[in-house]
């Protein structure tokens, strides 16, 4: 890990303040990103109306924009190796910009689905850039709390998205969510633009045409399958047809990136699993993520309104405290982490995350709504108190050059386990309702919080393979 030295001391004598600027800048940018993601779920009810299409086909504006972000994210490693992170900000920025300003004046569906996959190729690239940013600028003691940061972005935007989105859409109607965002990214690309200095070598790697067509196909086949596993008749092909395409391709992607990886020149470069640190953080962070999205952002809101009957403003308003205490915990678990690293934190945080999810499943229709809110609390707190050491000491594993990728990876299968977390739950609840009806009832629901359950305890089990703390290398 010699040749990294030099640059990491260049990174600590850089003036602390521009580094929080540029920081501050990408966080920023990074929250109205993924704000966006989920502003306009409470939308797509009316956008079926307004624009005289169908539920099945307005469902692709939240698929194709998950779908790209499938496709780009594993392209970002490469990026951020080939060109410097002020292009790759001002590229991605733009992107989003066009995107949301193509929403805004939509003037049909196509039009408005054009304008979610730009939006998406912009924000596909930012987390990867946000994360080894903060690797690349901040010293080892101190990049906990930083990423903590990251982690308040990640939690708390798409908890309020909804909610805002519904504010907005009750009175000044839905092309106002992108006409409010878009000042707002304007403004932080005009920002970056003058301030977003930061110095980085770049390596001129040559781009493998023919590993973006097997990511592509690979990452996009699985997401592809799994979205649509829930609701068959949405897609063109049999969703395990999609996942089995995905699969075969992800395979052969892999094979070509070890190849490519002797010659320096790989899209992903797969040598961050050559770290067991990063590989278990990898798992526990994949258990996180399917419980995060399959249970408490799915399964929850659905058993508050098929069981409880609750309305979709209750619904939103039970779900926000949740939100709102992952998102605060992100800064003082991330101190905490520096102090005492990842073990301390993540074995308690994954046997709440079991308890909470135990406790969902003996919830039933009788169940006082104050109740769910405060197991909800739970399971939202175990989960920040694993989200950021886990994403932390996994980064810190891996030697500098490496990060790019490593982030690259992680961001993916974010993506990836959360479809999967969906699929299954919603897929065990429907299959184990005993009853005719619409959707999931009392008993499928607390069929796939069993399931959800039983992952809590493998990522229990898991959690106490977490390293212990590392002595900070000088």
């Amino acid at each position: 890990m010699t040749h990294t030295m030099p640059t990491t001391r260049a990174a600590e004598s850089r003036a602390p303040s521009k580094s929080w600027l540029l920081i501050g800048i990408l966080v920023l940018s990074a929250f109205v990103m993924i704000l966006n993601e989920t502003i306009l779920s409470v939308a797509l009810r009316d956008l079926t109306v307004d624009l005289n299409i169908t539920t099945t086909t307005v469902q692709w504006l939240t698929s194709g924009f998950l779908l790209t972000m499938a496709v780009v994210i594993p392209t970002t490693g490469f990026m951020l190796e080939r060109l410097t992170p002020r292009q790759v900000f001002l590229a991605s920025l733009t992107a989003f910009s066009l995107g949301t300003l193509l929403c805004a004046v939509a003037t049909g569906f196509p039009m408005l689905l054009v304008g979610r996959i730009v939006q998406a190729c912009g924000t596909a690239v930012m987390l990867p850039l946000l994360m080894t940013t903060v690797m690349r600028l901040v010293p080892a003691e101190r990049r906990g709390a930083t990423m903590g940061t990251i982690t308040i972005v990640i939690a708390v935007a798409p908890a309020i998205g909804p909610t805002i989105g519904g504010a907005v859409l009750s009175s000044l109607g839905w092309r106002w969510m992108f006409g409010i965002v878009l000042p707002l990214a304007v403004a932080a690309l005009i920002v970056g633009a003058i301030m977003l200095r930061l110095d980085s070598e770049t390596r001129s790697v040559p781009l493998d045409v023919p590993s973006v067509i097997l990511s592509a196909l690979g990452f996009g086949g699985v997401l592809f399958g799994l979205s649509g596993s829930g609701d068959p008749s949405t897609q063109p092909l049999p969703p395990w047809v999609s996942i089995a395409v995905g699969v075969v391709a992800l395979v052969v992607f892999g094979w070509r990136q070890l190849v490519l990886q002797r010659q320096d020149r790989a899209l992903l470069d797969l040598r961050p699993f050559t770290h067991q640190p990063f590989n278990v953080a990898l798992v526990l962070t994949s258990v996180l993520f399917m419980c995060l999205i399959g249970a408490g952002a799915i399964l929850l809101p659905l058993y508050l309104q098929t069981v409880l009957h609750q309305s979709t403003f209750v619904t939103g308003l039970a779900v926000l405290p949740g939100g709102l205490v992952l998102g605060l915990l992100g800064r003082p678990v991330g101190a905490l982490f520096d102090k005492v690293g990842a073990r301390p934190l993540v074995i308690p945080g994954a046997i709440a995350m079991a308890v909470s999810l135990w406790l969902f499943a003996a919830l039933g229709p009788a169940s006082p709504l104050v109740a769910v809110i405060g197991i909800h609390v739970l399971l939202m707190a175990s989960l920040g108190l694993m989200m950021t050491p886990l994403m932390t000491d996994a980064l810190n594993s891996l030697p500098e050059h490496l990060y790019s990728h490593g982030s690259a990876i992680m961001s993916t299968l974010q993506q990836v386990m959360g479809a999967l977390g969906t699929t299954l739950f919603v897929t065990v609840a429907t299959v184990a309702t005993v009853t005719a009806g619409a959707g999931p009832d009392a008993s499928g629901l607390r069929a796939a919080f069993i399931v959800a359950g039983c992952l809590g305890v493998i990522g229990a089990v898991g959690s106490l393979f977490v390293r212990k703390r590392q002595a900070v290398e000088a």
